[in-house]
Formats: C-alpha cells, sequence, structure tokens
C-alpha cells in the first residue's frame, strides 16, 4: 500500500498490511486531479524551486485539505485514490481494485469531500444541496459509504457536515441504506438482493466499474479487464452465484 506523508505529500510504501494508522479520502472525480506521476513531479520540482506546476491543478486542494485534517486528527498518513494508486500498471489497478474495501474499512477515518454542496447549510432540509449531491449517485462511492468504521462529510469548502452515525437517518432517506448496515451490523449480512438495490441508481464513468465497484460489497475478488463491457456485470453474477446460495440475484440483470 502506498501513502501520503501528511505534512510532506511525499509517498511511502508499506509491505502487505503494515499496520500504519491512515485517514483516507472519498470524493467525486472532477478535472485536473493529480495523478501518481503528478506527486513524483511535485517532489522533484518542488526541491528545485521550491514550487511546482502540479500545486496549480484544481484537484490539488482537495489534497492538502485532506492532509491537513489528518494532522488535526493526529494521522501522519493520508491515502488518496486518484494519486497513491499508479494507474499506468494494470497489475497495480488491479490489486487496488480489488483491496480498496479492505483499504477504506482499516482507515482511522474517512473523509468524504462533497464539492457540490453549499457552505453552511442545514442537510436536513428539503431540497438541501447535500441531498441532491453527486457523491451519493456514483458507483465508487457506495463502498466508501459503507466500509469505514468512522466517515466525516465536509462541504466544497471543507467545513465538518457530521459524521455518519450522526447524520445516518438522512443517510437512510437518501440511500435506502438502513442504519445498521452504516456502522455495526456488515454489508455481508444484508442479502444480494438489498446489497444490488443500494447500487442499482448509481452510475460509473466506465461501464465495467458498474461491476468491479461492487467487489468488495460481495467479499469478492475478480480479474479487471477493462473493455468487456457489460460481460464485466455477467461475470460478477456468475461469481457471486458460485459463492452464495442466495438466488435473488437471478432478480438483477446490468444496471
Amino acid at each position: 500500500m502506498r501513502l501520503l506523508n501528511s505534512k510532506t505529500l511525499e509517498l511511502v510504501e508499506f509491505e502487505g498490511d503494515a499496520r500504519v494508522k491512515y485517514a483516507i479520502l472519498s470524493h467525486t472525480w472532477a478535472d485536473e486531479e493529480v495523478s501518481f506521476q503528478d506527486i513524483q513531479k511535485l517532489s522533484l520540482e518542488y526541491e528545485g524551486s521550491g514550487s511546482s506546476s502540479v500545486q496549480t491543478k484544481k484537484g490539488y486542494a482537495k489534497i492538502q485539505y485532506c492532509a491537513l485534517q489528518a494532522q488535526v486528527d493526529g494521522l501522519e498518513y493520508i491515502w488518496v485514490d486518484t494519486c497513491c494508486i499508479d494507474k499506468s500498471s494494470n497489475a497495480e489497478l488491479q490489486e487496488a481494485i480489488n483491496s480498496m474495501y479492505r483499504w477504506y474499512n482499516k482507515s482511522e477515518i474517512c473523509y468524504a469531500y462533497l464539492s457540490d454542496v453549499q457552505p453552511g447549510e442545514n442537510p436536513f432540509k428539503e431540497g438541501s444541496t447535500f441531498r441532491k449531491c453527486r457523491w451519493f449517485t456514483r458507483g465508487w462511492t457506495l463502498q466508501e459509504l459503507l466500509a469505514p468504521r468512522t466517515l466525516l462529510f465536509f462541504d466544497r469548502e471543507w467545513n465538518k457536515m457530521g459524521s455518519k452515525r450522526e447524520l445516518a437517518v438522512l443517510i437512510k432517506d437518501i440511500t435506502g441504506i438502513e442504519s445498521f448496515y452504516l456502522f455495526g451490523s456488515s454489508p455481508k449480512e444484508a442479502s444480494v438482493a438489498k446489497r444490488m438495490s443500494w447500487a442499482s441508481s448509481r452510475s460509473t464513468t466506465r461501464v465495467e466499474d458498474t461491476a468491479y465497484c461492487l467487489l468488495g460489497i460481495f467479499d469478492l475478488y475478480m480479474p479487471m479487464l477493462y473493455g468487456e463491457g457489460e460481460t464485466a456485470f455477467k461475470r460478477l453474477q456468475e461469481k457471486i452465484m458460485k459463492e452464495s446460495d442466495d438466488p435473488s440475484i437471478l432478480a438483477w440483470g446490468y444496471p
């Protein structure tokens, strides 16, 4: 696992399941995200001139704020998916996707950054930007909601809005996920049909990710084959049927 030092933003490698405490970021991707290669470039440029072109990218600010919040919470390391995975390596990307649920679950705390939520609003208010935010509509953020033991929500200006526990009633209203699955009870205790229903209204940019984003929720390992299209979801169904005696999977086709 590769982490960022919360003070220096330098990448640090940890072998296997090293017992290291870290915060983890949950967010929706936008333009100008900071990649693994950008972070490597950042270190080289900063050493030479004290500044870097990477710092001007829009995605850099949320990494900075994530790191600062981790420092406030007494954590030396953070994990951010955009830059802690070398996506030019298919082997590394495959390992990361199959490990992601576990990484979110093992984190000390998860920060959910909601870039389209207005600061200062009451999230419980009908029609609030919290209720309508993009984070609740994306496939990958489903496991990022379920897996962390502690999850804090932040608005677009990084004001803390509340924890998963504090907002559980509202989250149930938005997602249909019962509160006991948000903390305490494992999502794996829910039926296959129920878990599929949680994902049914969510979308992903790549067709294959509709299946890949559910691997952790079903505790499955599956090779990544980008380019296979809807076949990925069929493979997921077959994998679930092989490892579960729950027939409710048959009621679900490609979303």
